[in-house]
């Protein structure tokens, strides 16, 4: 382990989405299935962009040897798009409501503030992306150990999506941040900064999710 990874793991403990309240409240489960089938809803219109994150990234690419891994990871990304349609629609949002949703004013911002980044060089796609993918598997654990403990969500579209993940995204990460080593020391910062980006976009994402259908509840 480098360096800049040292201090790029450091900054992704450090934003953890696990420790969001609204993920916490998942683990604890203090969510309803309404809370649930609204974060379905807005959190969608993230992951039917991550595709266009890989994509902005491959664009980016300019060294043969990481083409067909960065392709490999988009053809994954493009395939993960259903069994989120599967989740949602365990929680009773049909693929119509969810393609029609257009998301919170503040959920499209924190989308677009990720594909600002992606589009930005090379290194900062990778580094966003790294920053994403990383603690994937294990959300997806315990999102999964929660669905099942709390919410009674033990068939396979309710977990194919974070069954995928708790995997896939340990290669993904791997690819990332085998790039991420072979970077030059002077892009380093940049590469940081991309890291924090990404990471406070996610979290904003969450907020979101968290204003928008769990406060209101708790205010009611």
């Amino acid at each position: 382990m480098t360096l800049l990874m040292d201090q790029i793991n450091a900054e992704i403990e450090k934003g953890s989405l696990l420790k969001h309240k609204f993920y916490q409240m998942w683990q604890e489960g203090k969510l309803t299935l309404d809370h649930l089938a609204g974060y379905s809803k807005e959190y969608y219109q993230l992951v039917k962009n991550v595709p266009q994150l890989v994509e902005n990234t491959l664009i980016n690419n300019k060294s043969e040897k990481y083409d067909n891994l960065i392709r490999s990871n988009l053809q994954e990304e493009r395939d993960h798009i259903e069994p989120w349609i599967e989740f949602a629609s365990s929680l009773n949002v049909r693929s119509e409501e969810l393609n029609e949703y257009p998301g919170e004013t503040s959920t499209r911002k924190a989308v677009d503030s990720l594909l600002e980044i992606s589009k930005s060089s090379f290194e900062e796609g990778v580094a966003s992306l790294y920053a994403f993918e990383k603690e994937l598997p294990k959300i997806s654990e315990t999102k999964s150990k929660g669905l099942i403990e709390f919410y009674n969500k033990v068939d396979d579209d309710s977990h194919r999506y974070f069954t995928i993940h708790k995997e896939v995204d340990i290669y993904h990460a791997k690819v990332w941040e085998n790039i991420l080593n072979d970077c030059s020391e002077d892009k380093h910062q940049t590469i940081l900064n991309a890291v924090k980006i990404s990471l406070a976009a996610q979290n904003n994402l969450l907020d979101s999710v968290y204003s928008k259908y769990v406060g209101q509840d708790l205010e009611a």
